[in-house]
């Protein structure tokens, strides 16, 4: 990798370096060449210009995984504007609700994403194109029409010799402390904040990828498996990888484990980037069944035998993941305390890191060489990380963060910025653990609650439970993940109940999962109720009258 101050500098750098290497492939689809990049990036600039964007204004992406996702955020990042990518399974009001509050001029949309918004919803956009094919699908400006319909004419007088590696010139970002992109936390109005990520947090997190994977280079192929508008998906299976010069491959269907493990076997990723729920599965699928048979159990005690198993198992699941990845890296969500003591006990080439959006994303970090188990590693590169206790070391407090890493605050919402961050700089991450002698990072809950979705997606219960609430005879209710599922525990109005003719169990049971339809509605497919449980009295409450959530989520 190019090392240089300035992130654009870096990315146009190995745009110029790898000019006839594959960059970006949409898995069993087109393949864009790095020069291909370059030259749609130069276009794109183009038409920036003509829809009045300039520097520092505002532009949403909202796709699937794809190639031109890519292409768009590269595009904006290099031009000077502010990339706001949204995840394209947001309900439409939500995408339009953070399309006006991010003020985006501009939003280059997925054609199944556009079919579902109404665009007068969103009216200060002044240019919406489908990302699919960089056709128009609106525009305020009369100068794009013209541009669109004379871009390469116009490309071929911005560039009468050719186009070459020297043609690629991006203008480096003003100072370390320039907004470089806002990542919504969440899609719902009430409830959502956009992260202010500078240059600074995007340049740290490559540059740490490039310092602790110094494997990954060029010749490198890796598979992006998570949303790409998710900081994690974005930085590990994207961002980092176009630095160096690596082949990104997008999975742009459903990445359910099967289609995930032959795109592994087939394109034989050199790292593996995923959430516990990816490899949990794979576990409790692939080797659960095998592990708990009376015979394998016997030979896991006998000392010689139980070394060729577990050389075994791990030969086999390492070739489901391709067989030649450097390491999986899992983060996003507590990994199960099982799978990770069995993983570490048959020598599986793994490791688990703690970050947030915040950070854009990475806070902790250590090789699978040199982990411990139920850890999440320690302070990356250029980040600070304290336990707010008495005694760090054995009695969990607030995880607090400083650094390079950490995010300007949150646009347009003074409130939470000032609260996000104590009176010396040190950032409040609501998550609780503990610190070894060693720097090593034990996560012990999550006071934020956030679950992980099956395939990267935050999901905040708070928010289910605020449209729950206000559902018929509905008195309370809490949101947990059970197995990979989320499930509504209820408690509901028994006097309301009663008073209507609803008396039998069954009555209300039936109720409620009318109820849980009529949410469902509201809801993108990740976050979904799947099942409901009414609980026979009121939950169990702190002094604050919260509810104890650590007594009812397994």
């Amino acid at each position: 990798m190019y090392i240089n101050d300035s992130l654009n500098k870096i990315i146009q750098e190995s745009l110029r370096h790898n000019w006839n290497k594959p960059a970006l492939s949409d898995y069993k689809g087109v393949t864009l060449y790095y020069r291909d990049v370059a030259r749609r990036i130069a276009k794109i600039h183009i038409l920036f210009e003509a829809m009045g964007i300039g520097k520092g204004d505002k532009l949403a992406i909202c796709s699937k995984n794809q190639a031109n996702w890519a292409v768009v955020f590269l595009a904006a990042l290099t031009y000077g504007a502010v990339p706001v990518p949204i995840l394209h399974e947001f309900k439409p009001s939500n995408i339009e609700h953070i399309v006006n509050h991010s003020e985006s001029k501009a939003l280059f949309a997925g054609s199944t994403v556009l079919e579902s918004l109404t665009l007068s919803h969103m009216p200060n956009l002044g240019t919406v194109m489908c990302i699919n094919d960089f056709s128009l699908v609106q525009t305020k400006e009369k100068e794009v029409y013209l541009k669109m319909e004379h871009l390469n004419e116009l490309f071929g007088k911005a560039y009468p010799k050719s186009f070459t590696p020297e043609s690629v010139v991006y203008a480096a970002e003003e100072s370390r402390d320039t907004l470089a992109m806002i990542n919504y936390t969440s899609g719902t109005s009430g409830f959502s904040k956009g992260v202010m990520i500078p240059y600074r947090a995007l340049w740290s997190n490559v540059l740490f990828a490039y310092e602790v994977l110094p494997q990954i280079d060029d010749t490198s192929n890796v598979v992006s498996i998570l949303p790409s508008a998710h900081m994690y998906g974005m930085m590990f299976e994207f961002l980092f990888e176009i630095t160096v010069g690596a082949h990104v491959h997008f999975l742009t269907r459903v990445p359910s484990p099967s289609i995930i493990v032959k795109a592994f076997e087939e394109i034989k990723p050199k790292i593996i980037i995923s959430v516990p729920l990816v490899i949990e599965k794979i576990y409790k699928s692939r080797l659960q069944p095998f592990l708990s048979t009376p015979g394998v159990r016997f030979l896991l005690r006998v000392p010689i035998a139980d070394k060729k198993i577990k050389t075994q198992i791990n030969d086999t699941l390492t070739n489901s993941f391709g067989g030649q990845f450097e390491e999986v890296i899992i983060g996003g969500a507590a990994f199960n305390r099982e799978a990770d003591a069995f993983f570490n006990s048959i020598g599986f080439r793994y490791t688990v890191g703690y970050g947030m959006t915040e950070c854009a994303p990475i806070i902790a970090y250590a090789d699978w060489k040199e982990k411990k188990v139920g850890s999440c590693g320690k302070a990356a590169p250029r980040m600070q990380i304290k336990i707010d206790s008495q005694y760090p070391q054995s009695l969990a407090g607030e995880i607090l963060v400083k650094g390079d890493n950490t995010m300007l605050g949150y646009y347009r919402n003074e409130i939470a910025t000032r609260e996000a961050f104590t009176e010396d700089g040190w950032m409040h991450t609501g998550d609780l653990g503990i610190m070894d002698k060693d720097g090593f990072l034990f996560i012990k809950g999550r006071s934020k609650n956030m679950i992980l979705g099956p395939s990267g997606q935050n999901i905040y219960p708070e928010e289910i439970e605020s449209i729950i609430d206000n559902m018929p005879y509905v008195v309370e209710s809490l949101v947990i993940d059970e197995g990979g599922k989320m499930i509504a525990l209820i408690y509901p109005d028994l006097e309301a109940c009663a008073r209507d003719g609803i008396g039998t169990t069954q009555q209300i049971e039936a109720k409620m999962k009318e109820n849980i339809d009529l949410v469902n509605a509201e809801l993108p497919n990740f976050s979904k109720i799947s099942g409901v449980k009414v609980m026979p009295e009121e939950f169990e409450k702190t002094p604050k009258r919260s509810i104890k959530r650590y007594i009812y989520q397994k």
